[in-house]
């Protein structure tokens, strides 16, 4: 029986899916950096933001080891293929990105469309998203 091969390497290197990877995680830290600045967290009980916070500072050192990964892995397709262990991660990045784009879009609450910036160029990224998510999913059968 053959190991199954990721097909979302191919995705990230040859079709320039790495380019919405590391604008998701380069946002998802971000909005992980100015986390007690969200109006969703202001809202939410001192006890509960505490945790939040005390996560995201975990999470902001991976996020960068993942963007590390990501670069080193541009230019060997070995490399990439074993950037298949971050596919939660990836989607999660694609996710907050998302969500904060249309946050930005329907609330126009200055917190997310100051974290989204250009929001001309984060409309067209989300059928981007889409297609990344989708596609970083995919193996061969």
């Amino acid at each position: 029986m053959s190991e199954k091969i990721w097909m979302g390497a191919i995705y990230l290197k040859d079709e320039g899916g790495y380019e919405i990877i590391l604008k998701s995680l380069n946002h998802y830290k971000n909005r992980l950096k100015t986390l007690p600045n969200s109006p969703e967290l202001k809202d939410a009980a001192a006890m509960f933001a505490s945790v939040l916070n005390q996560q995201a500072v975990k999470t902001i050192p991976k996020i960068d080891e993942t963007i590390q990964k990501v670069q080193d892995s541009l230019n060997d397709i070995q490399k990439t293929s074993k950037l298949s262990e971050e596919i939660s991660f990836f989607e999660k990045a694609l996710t907050c990105y998302e969500s904060d784009i249309q946050k930005a879009q329907d609330t126009g609450h200055e917190y997310f469309v100051k974290l989204v910036g250009d929001m001309s160029k984060a409309k067209n990224d989300l059928e981007i998203i889409k297609i990344a998510i989708k596609k970083i999913k995919e193996f061969s059968d």
